[in-house]
């Protein structure tokens, strides 16, 4: 490298349509981008898990414990007809924003959680923005 010349950083983009589905028995909330060859899952925290795809892109979701975690009836998760998450990873640093409607006593109510974490994985910087198949 040159003194005085910054390299320039490449940030990975993938867009595209997922799938959710969410284990009653085991409360277990999954987000997924579709299509994307799976790699590798990564530990995040104790109820936080997400896969990696084939091309080091972070693609899917896997929430344990989801309705203690959210705050939400296990029953409300079961149908979760909107939905989107995004995901960018800076410097080996991962934010997900979920947003996502329940459907709370015939009242739609909208959820966003969003988490930070450091990650001990080396994973290039990239950005996910997934949605719902409509």
């Amino acid at each position: 490298m040159v003194k005085g010349h910054k390299r320039k950083m490449v940030l990975k983009k993938l867009e595209g349509k997922g799938e959710v589905d969410y284990d009653y028995e085991n409360d277990i909330l999954f987000f997924k981008l579709k299509g994307r060859q799976y790699g590798k899952s990564i530990e995040l925290l104790d109820n936080l898990v997400v896969d990696v795809d084939k091309e080091g892109f972070l693609v899917g979701i896997q929430m344990f414990d989801a309705s203690e975690y959210l705050n939400i009836d296990k029953k409300s998760l079961l149908k979760i007809p909107n939905w989107q998450f995004r995901i960018n990873v800076h410097e080996n640093i991962i934010e997900i924003r979920l947003v996502f409607q329940v459907k709370i006593r015939n009242r739609i109510v909208e959820k966003n959680p969003i988490i930070a974490q450091q990650m001990s994985h080396k994973l290039p910087d990239s950005q996910l923005v997934c949605e719902a198949v409509v």
